[in-house]
């Protein structure tokens, strides 16, 4: 019978007095701390300018993890389009974007405006993304392919006004290493509390809205869109938060920015080996993370047939951030960097093994505690591993700068964007067809056919797990270890020095 369980409506004014306590902190906390500076470049950022900084990836995600985990089935089960037209579709908007991103970056790395070099663009980019994030789950035009095209589409390319700017702002705050890796833990924890944010709340905020309980059918169309529109005005309010508590530091010579091409994007591409590396993983991570975070609300729902648990399933998927990811730089110091992600890959390789096995032996699927400690496993695998790797992104930018003279932040960020968004674009497509494939039912809300269980399994377990061997091979040919990229960074201050010498 359709699932009508009750909801603890109490969780959701909690989820947004967390998250307008951790702003009330942010500022309470500009009173008392501020950021110091060692050698030129290497900048030490107070807590407020990481917590400044991190806010603008939990404004992101509000819309980011949103998309990723509940846009399919919100277009499949409540808006109407067959699994296979939506599969296309997201492809399509990842060509896209193939375009539409290089010409971001060149255009963030040529332009200075007077609001900040990038920094601007998270109120000049967050006010239009707003928009299209509200529109995207409006039923208004129910079934209409074009509508769906325009919306996502128009989200998709406000993201990346955001986004890449955003990416080259972490690398325009300061070159130290150490500096980096906190200020990354800090975003990645704030990042992960938009995640949980998202997770918990959306499923009970669409439910209570919606009249009949659910948040996969038809009725809970409303519920969608209501909920979408809290969600994004608190990204907005994030988004201008971050850039009043943050303000570029290293940046290229205006002199130089004049000369920047979108044909920089293949040269950086072609001459930076560690960029290379880190652009393959980012593919391989974010459609690891883009396929499970998709099928998920299937598996609770048809699979596990516990939708009242999805909730709490989702929740996990960012709970293991809270723990983790703050005690990141210690990890790092103790083990390496190389050893972090060997490590912390196997934990999420093994979380997924968990979440097979549990499934597929008749004993244990009756054990909804065991597939919550599964995901628990898992996702504390998967966040720490891809938290991280975003710490790597200066250390790249870094490296370009030192073999061509350039710090090009903007078509770098661009570069990884086109290679996360590939991945969420495989994320995207491949669930689709899985499910057509598997002979999915979009109109039955209650129950599957093995097979189509089968397929669903496919893609919470299998496929993510193959994914993460790969991303652990592409992480082993990266070379940039912390002494070396730190004897970069010293190189290149030094190339600056003599430059302001001989100059003077």
């Amino acid at each position: 019978m359709p699932y009508t369980t009750p909801v603890d409506v109490t969780a959701i004014p909690l989820l947004l007095l967390l998250i307008i306590y951790s702003i009330n902190t942010c500022f309470v906390m500009k009173s008392t701390l501020s950021s110091t500076v060692g050698a030129k470049g290497f900048y030490k950022l107070s807590w407020i300018q990481r917590i400044g900084f991190g806010s603008g990836d939990l404004a992101q995600n509000l819309i980011y993890q949103t998309v990723a985990q509940y846009l399919l089935i919100f277009y499949t089960n409540v808006y109407g389009l067959p699994a296979a037209t939506a599969a296309v579709m997201f492809l399509i908007v990842r060509l896209v974007d193939v375009i539409w991103d290089p010409l971001i970056g060149a255009f963030v790395d040529k332009k200075n405006p007077k609001m900040g070099k990038y920094r601007s663009y998270l109120v000049l980019g967050g006010i239009p993304l707003t928009g299209f994030a509200v529109l995207c789950f409006w039923n208004g035009f129910s079934g209409s392919l074009l509508y769906a095209y325009i919306t996502y589409v128009g989200l998709s390319m406000c993201y990346t006004l955001v986004n890449v700017p955003y990416g080259a702002l972490n690398a325009s705050l300061t070159r130290d290493t150490d500096e980096i890796t906190k200020l990354t833990s800090t975003r990645m924890f704030l990042a992960n509390l938009g995640g949980l944010a998202v997770a918990y709340g959306i499923p009970v905020i669409v439910k209570t809205l919606s009249p009949d309980g659910k948040i996969n059918a038809v009725e809970s169309g409303n519920a969608w869109f209501i909920t979408m529109t809290v969600y994004a005005l608190a990204g907005l309010a994030l988004l201008i938060f971050c850039y009043s508590q943050t303000k570029e530091q290293v940046v290229m010579d205006s002199k130089e920015t004049k000369q920047v091409k979108v044909s920089d994007l293949w040269m950086e591409f072609k001459h930076n080996r560690p960029l290379r590396i880190l652009a393959f993983f980012f593919i391989t991570a974010f459609a690891m993370m883009a396929i499970g975070n998709a099928a998920g609300s299937y598996y609770m729902i048809y699979n596990v047939h516990a939708p009242d648990q999805l909730p709490y399933f989702a929740a996990l998927g960012s709970i293991p951030a809270f723990i983790f990811m703050p005690m990141i730089p210690a990890i790092k110091r103790a083990v390496g960097k190389k050893q972090l992600f060997y490590l912390f890959l196997s934990v999420g390789i093994l979380g997924m093994g968990m979440l097979y096995a549990i499934s597929v032996i008749p004993a244990l699927k009756t054990q909804v505690w065991l597939v919550l400690v599964a995901q628990f496993v898992k996702s504390t695998g998967v966040i720490v591993a891809t938290g991280y790797m975003w710490a790597l992104v200066p250390e790249v930018i870094s490296y370009g700068e030192y073999t061509t003279g350039r710090r090009i932040s903007g078509i770098v960020n661009a570069l990884t964007g086109i290679f996360f968004k590939a991945g969420m674009a495989l994320g995207g497509v491949v669930p689709g067809f899985v499910l057509a494939f598997v002979g999915f039912d979009e109109k039955n809300a209650v129950t599957q056919s093995p097979f189509a269980q089968q397929g669903i399994l496919w893609l919470v377990a299998i496929m993510p797990a193959i994914l993460l061997l790969l991303a652990m091979f592409i992480i082993s040919k990266y070379e940039l270890e912390d002494d070396v990229i730190d004897n970069i960074n010293r190189e290149i201050e030094q190339r600056y020095l003599q430059t302001d010498n001989n100059a003077n």
